[in-house]
């Protein structure tokens, strides 16, 4: 995005229209101790050359997927993105955060989203998609108020203590505004936390500690007390090789699609999804692009079922907080695109063997056990013979960040710690890997 600066000229001009003299006038509601007049700490004005130079030097100091192995994971995964992903990103009349507040001259714009939305439907085995939401966690969030709206009068979730940690903490915040309980429990006791106010039974798969879980016990949970079953995805890749929240018979899907062609970033943008089946559509929270025909026949779409606060009363809005992350869900869809159905699963697959790979090598090194059990899809926990910060910082000195210490949100793990590993990974630098934790007792 470009930026543009205003001159002294057009100051005046902006603040003789609207009716005061100075800044210092404009901002005179501002009570004058939380005002400076001192100038910020910046220098002088650079050369495009020096700015390079120096912002090159900051990012050298960071440790970063083009710089070590990485088995970085807990949410956020390394995956190839296809270089023509981003040249046709970057094509200026994509080049837009936001859909279109005049959509149906968007043409191109809404195509993308109806097809992003049927990409997500088919993956999750739903009917219907809506056009994306923030991130996992606030996903999850309007999943459980659209669940609610369902069934209408409860006030209970009942969640597995197995989704990702900082999808719960959002959780907690914004239901403890909301007098809503929320209950967590291991996944198989969900069904004896159910009870007759419960609007909403969730599970996550793989969960956070890397483990497959069967869909099936929120479906049968939800089941018993009436409740929407809903099922959370924080890593997208695996819808291409596990079983679906859909084909499973869950109410709702939701999650964390960043992995469908959208970098890591530092963390931000991320990108959530939410599906459902066609008969809850109409309390999905955000918007639809649908198909339509124009006046003359032809194929068009349109923005349909836009329960947001822009378009309808505020107080009959499905959410406030639901955007639609239009540039981060473009990116997803030329992602899914360019991968088609074979390529996504051949990466699904690679994460998959290469996950086992590396299990078996550190399961063989003395001192260290896997600590997740069960099937995995592309991450899993390794507790170690001293605290897990001491054993990843180690490797970092010899380039490899080996994986996310578990006592970030665990303090009762602290020799555990998350390895993930995906396509990126090769077999030399898990066999590094190995070697490397072996030295380290």
């Amino acid at each position: 995005m470009k930026f543009l600066p205003s001159s002294d000229d057009e100051r005046a001009e902006m603040l003789a229209a609207i009716g005061v003299g100075s800044l210092e006038e404009l901002f005179g509601d501002v009570p004058a101790e939380f005002r400076t007049t001192r100038k910020p700490p910046i220098g002088r004005p650079l050369s495009e050359i020096e700015v390079r130079r120096d912002l090159g030097s900051v990012s050298a100091r960071n440790a970063h997927a083009r710089s070590h192995a990485h088995f970085l994971g807990a949410g956020c995964y390394h995956h190839y993105v296809p270089a023509i992903a981003d040249q046709t990103l970057y094509r200026e009349e994509w080049l837009s955060s936001y859909t279109p507040y005049q959509p149906e001259i968007s043409q191109g714009t809404l195509q993308s989203i109806f097809e992003w939305q049927t990409h997500l439907a088919i993956l999750t085995g739903m009917e219907v998609s809506n056009a994306s939401l923030y991130e996992g966690a606030t996903a999850l969030v309007e999943a459980l108020l659209m669940a609610s709206r369902l069934a209408k009068g409860r006030h209970r979730a009942v969640l597995s203590k197995n989704i990702h940690p900082e999808y719960l903490e959002t959780v907690r915040t914004y239901f403890g505004n909301l007098h809503f309980e929320v209950v967590e429990v291991d996944d198989g006791d969900l069904a004896g936390a159910c009870d007759s106010q419960t609007f909403a039974v969730a599970v996550q798969s793989p969960d956070f500690f890397g483990r497959v879980r069967g869909w099936k016990e929120a479906r049968d949970a939800a089941a018993t007390c009436g409740a929407m079953a809903i099922g959370v995805v924080a890593e997208a890749i695996s819808l291409a090789l596990l079983s679906p929240p859909g084909d499973a018979g869950l109410d709702i899907a939701c999650g964390e699609a960043r992995s469908l062609g959208v970098p890591m970033s530092y963390g931000a943008p991320a990108l959530g999804f939410l599906a459902c089946r066609d008969a809850h559509k109409r309390q999905m929270p955000g918007r639809l692009a649908g198909e339509t025909v124009d006046a003359e026949g032809r194929r068009a779409f349109c923005l349909t079922l836009s329960t947001r606060e822009q378009h309808i009363r505020r107080e009959k809005a499905t959410s406030n907080i639901c955007t639609n992350q239009g540039l981060m869900a473009l990116a997803s869809n030329v992602y899914l695109s360019l991968m088609g159905k074979a390529g996504l699963r051949e990466t699904a697959v690679q994460c998959a063997s290469k996950s086992e790979y590396l299990k078996e090598k550190i399961a063989a090194v003395p001192g260290y056990a896997i600590a997740t059990g069960g099937p995995t899809f592309n991450e899993f926990a390794v507790r170690g013979p001293k605290p897990a910060p001491e054993i990843v910082a180690a490797l970092a000195e010899k380039g490899i960040l080996a994986g996310v210490p578990l006592s970030t949100w665990f303090p009762e793990r602290e020799r555990e710690f998350l390895v993930a590993v995906t396509e990126m990974n090769t077999k030399a630098e898990m066999d590094v890997y190995a070697a490397e934790l072996s030295r380290i007792r």
